[in-house]
């Protein structure tokens, strides 16, 4: 049981990473109808935006550690939400009226375009750079379980996050317009509501939650590097359609969902090395049982 409840904690701090990410291609999806595959190299982007800050306020770190950790954080989202809003404006925006496969084709070019861009050694390089600890690292034993302080602090952003997310969906003017275009974006511009500048804000907020979600996974991973985007990114989408891609809900229990098979796959011997194809297969075999994910619906299309 112990080993159980260990294997259920880290789970759900991988799995609310991933679910941090699948939000954003959620959102974006459900106002615009297609998969931004760029935004698992905004998560890139935020990591790096938190190397840099980081590296930028050393004094800072070492008189308060948690005010330091928490201006990275929001200073990265900030950052990567600018580049999200602009990625739309100049990528996206100009091929709104145009067929979809147009629009995914332009995705993976941008998300090319950034990746190899970056790994020029003008920018940042191929090399992998070591992630600063932003929080304190303590590790917590309570009844057998061994809490990491990063763990902690992953989930507890991540609650807080999610919580501010639905705050904004739900109970702002933002959100009902943000909701408005998602179900019908003419009828939405005939009620006045600013189609354009809603799109802008979802991107920016899709991105600013990529930039906390690549600060999280940079704390467990080894080191950041212009591609560190591309496999959680790969398992975000597969978390959001597992869910129910554009359903909101649907993302969050994705990612968890994701990340407790991947956690508990690896702590068993005969599936340890398998646990990348487990998540692939899961995509397969939820795209065949059920296209809309477990909690979206079907939308046929009239004709």
């Amino acid at each position: 049981m112990t080993e159980f409840a260990q294997q259920l904690l880290n789970g759900l701090a991988l799995g609310s990473i991933y679910a941090l990410i699948a939000l954003g291609y959620t959102m974006v999806y459900g106002v615009l109808r297609f998969i931004n595959f760029a935004h698992s190299d905004v998560l890139m982007l935020g990591a790096f935006a938190a190397f840099y800050l980081a590296a930028a306020t050393p004094h800072m770190a070492a008189a308060t550690p948690l005010l330091h950790a928490g201006m990275v954080v929001l200073g990265a989202a900030l950052i990567c939400a600018v580049l999200g809003a602009l990625i739309e404006r100049l990528a996206y925006r100009p091929l709104r009226d145009r067929p979809r496969i147009t629009v995914l084709i332009t995705a993976i070019g941008v998300s090319l375009l950034i990746e190899y861009t970056c790994q020029h050694p003008a920018v940042f390089g191929a090399a992998t750079r070591s992630f600063p600890q932003l929080f304190p690292q303590h590790n917590l034993t309570l009844g057998g379980l061994t809490l990491s302080s990063n763990d902690l602090a992953v989930l507890g952003i991540t609650a807080l996050l999610l919580a501010l997310l639905w705050f904004v969906v739900q109970k702002t003017k933002l959100g009902v317009a943000m909701r408005a275009v998602a179900f019908n974006p003419q009828a939405a511009s005939l009620m006045g509501v600013d189609v354009g500048r809603i799109i802008s804000v979802t991107f920016a907020l899709g991105s600013a939650l990529a930039a906390v979600a690549g600060i999280a996974y940079a704390l467990r991973a080894p080191g950041i590097e212009p591609l560190m985007g591309v496999q959680p990114g790969i398992k975000a989408f597969i978390a959001a359609v597992l869910g129910g891609i554009g359903n909101l809900p649907g993302a969050v229990l994705g990612g968890l969902l994701l990340g407790l098979i991947e956690t508990f796959a690896g702590g068993l011997k005969q599936l340890s090395n398998y646990r990348d194809a487990i998540a692939f297969a899961l995509l397969i075999i939820i795209l065949i049982l059920r296209p809309a994910g477990l909690l979206g619906r079907e939308q046929p299309e009239k004709v």
